[in-house]
């Protein structure tokens, strides 16, 4: 089955958002591309991201302290350490070189 990414029109989105310079422009894109219930999915996503990469809490803990469900932290879990995409591993890496 071919990888999600491989599909012309997420290519062109991704594309797009590689041609903005700035956080404040990628912010304003995507207050036009998302509805707020899809931008809070993905900024909830992004900071489980996070919390799982320092290591210091558990998933119960993790949605304690987020109020994320249990399923979506597994499946971020999922995507940081097994899946084959390496988005998360990629920028937090990035984020964690630049700090």
């Amino acid at each position: 089955m071919p990888n999600v990414t491989e599909k012309l029109p997420i290519n062109d989105l991704a594309g797009a958002l590689a041609q903005l310079d700035s956080a404040k422009d990628v912010a304003r894109f995507l207050d036009d591309l998302c509805t707020p219930t899809e931008l809070r999915a993905l900024a909830e996503r992004w900071e489980v991201a996070r919390l799982l990469d320092r290591g210091e809490l558990t998933y119960r803990e993790i949605h304690d302290v987020t109020g994320v469900s249990t399923t979506t932290i597994v499946r971020v879990a999922r995507f940081l350490r097994q899946e084959t995409n390496g988005g998360y591993r990629l920028l937090l890496d990035r984020l964690g070189a630049k700090a």
